[in-house]
């Protein structure tokens, strides 16, 4: 075997705690359901259906998901049908992948989870989630009920817009916010036309937004016999679970919104906040080196953000050799030292992958990107970047050229450490701009809310992507209460990594106890 296997299994071990991703942002709504109205009648069908639950591992879509679904035969999955387009019930069905896991004592319902991306799976969140919880009364009070959002993973139609040789190959990007990525018009229109081919045609790409999937979780709360929703949402999925409550309000219960994307910022004030944050975490990741002998980012931590552009700057004109793929650039070096500041726990891992970028290998950042993508090792990708790009672009709104240059010039003030030295102005486009749907979601969304009932939202001080302030923004107009923990990483409700947060977030949904406004926790 390779020698660097050894690095490869603490890039996979420490990267494994990093699942999350942040969410983005958007234009003008659809019509939605009037609050307290009854449910169309041409719905009732999808409303009224039975699940049929089987085992689970046929859901998979890459070898590690073939591990976590096949983990504990209790795990049953099933298929939920919903409409592809809601104004028209009768025309083209989507199928929802979703995965129950039975609460271990007696249940009092379901307990919806969304962890994020958007594009993540909820299957694979339902099964690790039963293993970090196991002790918990969230486990022993709920079924766990993770689901594919629409155009995710095991899901129908789900997005495609390249091949894994592609993916493997780098040369497909889906974003070109604070990178070197260069895009014409025809590259953009090429993306939009790759993805509609491969995902079921335009109307597909349409229809896959953050109102369309909380519609779909509406018919999955009737589904599973629950007169109200139970929802655990982290990052992205705060947004799913603010909007739900926006069009769904008297049919909340209880909703727990951990690492929260704050409902008022556009897409340009979200990302700036998040490399506030990114380049916040890289600062005291350079402090923790700064005391490790042989720090590759120097013994003075004001000088970190100058050493790591010297050792990656150089990346731009000479990649270096990588198992996978034509070796790792400078955009692919920031991926991987930005998957890795998810979670301080990883710090580690990122200084020895910029020391061996140091040394002319870029294997361990790589692996950290590839392992936060979910990329197994016989080379299968799920579709969390494709799926990623596809919900944002029918949420968000789209940019000009100039406001996109703009704004990769303000992520790179906001977070030097990823400044490549060069014109960030040419080729600068957004990646949505030939998408063949105008976006949905509407900007600000869950506004003033006032009939939902009061809910929990988590808020890590040193949360590296969502920051601290945007959970009490969330909270403020919702109607929540505002958990702070202190700490260093991105979401910690479905963990287990904090018995005060675990003994909270249960009494709050189980018995519906509301902590006090200056409750805290410590990781």
């Amino acid at each position: 075997m390779s020698s660097r296997t050894p690095r490869r299994a603490a890039a996979v071990a420490a990267a494994g705690v990093l699942l999350a991703l942040a969410a983005c942002s958007p234009s003008s709504p659809p019509e939605s359901p009037d609050p307290g109205e009854p449910t169309p009648a041409a719905l009732d069908r999808f409303y009224d259906q039975e699940l049929t639950f089987g085992a689970c591992a046929e859901y998979a879509t890459t070898a590690i998901e073939v591990q976590a679904l096949s983990a504990d035969p209790t795990h049953e999955c099933a298929r939920l049908e919903v409409p592809l387009d809601y104004d028209a019930p009768d025309g083209e069905v989507a199928s929802i992948a979703l995965m129950r896991v039975p609460a271990r004592g007696e249940a009092i319902g379901s307990l919806v989870l969304n962890t994020g991306g958007p594009g993540g799976s909820g299957l694979s969140a339902a099964s690790t989630t039963a293993a970090a919880l196991a002790q918990s009364p969230m486990t022993e009070r709920f079924d766990l009920v993770g689901f594919d959002p629409r155009g995710v993973g095991a899901s129908a139609p789900a997005v495609d817009c390249y091949s894994d040789a592609q993916a493997d190959e780098g040369s497909v990007p889906t974003t070109a916010i604070g990178t070197t990525v260069r895009w014409t018009q025809e590259d953009t229109r090429d993306l939009a036309e790759g993805c509609a081919e491969g995902s079921g045609g335009e109307e597909v790409l349409a229809h896959l937004g953050t109102r369309d999937a909380a519609r779909d979780m509406d018919v999955l709360r009737e589904v599973l016999g629950d007169e109200q929703l139970t929802f655990l949402g982290q990052s992205y999925g705060t947004r799913l679970g603010a909007v739900y409550a926006e069009m769904f309000p008297e049919a909340v219960r209880a909703m727990v919104l951990d690492g929260a994307v704050d409902p008022r910022h556009d897409q340009a004030e979200r990302r700036v906040a998040s490399f506030v944050a990114f380049q916040r975490a890289f600062d005291q990741m350079a402090a923790f080196c700064a005391q490790q002998p042989g720090c590759p980012l120097g013994t003075d931590p004001a000088g970190a953000t100058a050493a790591f552009q010297e050792i990656v700057r150089p990346l731009l004109d000479a990649p270096v050799p990588t198992e996978i793929g034509p070796g790792l650039d400078f955009d692919a070096a920031v991926d991987g030292v930005l998957a890795g500041l998810y979670d301080s726990q990883a710090w580690p891992v990122i200084i020895e992958g910029i020391t061996e970028v140091q040394q002319g290998r870029g294997d361990l950042l790589q692996t950290i990107s590839h392992v936060y993508a979910g990329r197994d090792e016989d080379g299968r990708w799920p579709n969390f970047p494709e799926a990623n790009l596809a919900i944002n672009c029918v949420d968000e709104e789209r940019m000009t050229p100039q406001e996109t240059a703009e704004l990769r010039a303000a992520v790179v003030e906001a977070a030097p450490f990823i400044d490549p030295g060069v014109d960030l102005t040419e080729g600068a486009r957004d990646a949505c701009e030939a998408w063949p749907a105008e976006p949905t979601l509407g900007f600000p969304y869950a506004q003033g809310l006032e009939d939902v009932p009061p809910t929990l939202v988590v808020s890590i001080t040193g949360d590296t992507t969502t920051p601290y302030e945007s959970g009490a923004h969330l909270a403020e107009q919702i109607g929540g209460t505002v958990l702070t923990v202190e700490g260093e990483q991105h979401t910690v409700v479905m963990s287990g990594a904090s018995p005060c947060v675990d003994e909270i977030a249960s009494a709050y949904l189980v018995d519906l106890t509301v902590p006090a406004p200056d409750a805290r926790c410590t990781l």
